[in-house]
């Protein structure tokens, strides 16, 4: 029939804090996709202001992670001096 596609599986989490926050350190395994390594940050937001976010997103033509993404560089520059 059919060649089944090879999927990928889910990534083993670190049990305990410390080595989920060195586990940033270490590089992707996966296939690289041209931006470089990113780190996934949670936040806690109101449904009200998530729908905010997400209709301004949507006007701005871009998506949610983008926009968010801009804006902390933003807020958040480099320090003077640092080569990234």
């Amino acid at each position: 029939m059919s060649k089944t596609t090879s999927r990928r599986g889910f990534v083993a989490r670190p049990t305990d804090p410390d080595g989920w926050i060195k586990a940033a350190d270490q590089p992707p395994s996966g296939p690289s996709s041209g931006v470089g390594f990113t780190a996934r940050l949670t936040i806690d937001v109101t449904p009200d202001l998530r729908g905010r976010i997400k209709i301004t997103a949507f006007q701005r033509g871009v998506t949610v992670a983008d926009m968010l993404r801009e804006l902390l560089a933003r807020e958040f520059p480099p320090p003077p001096g640092d080569p990234s």
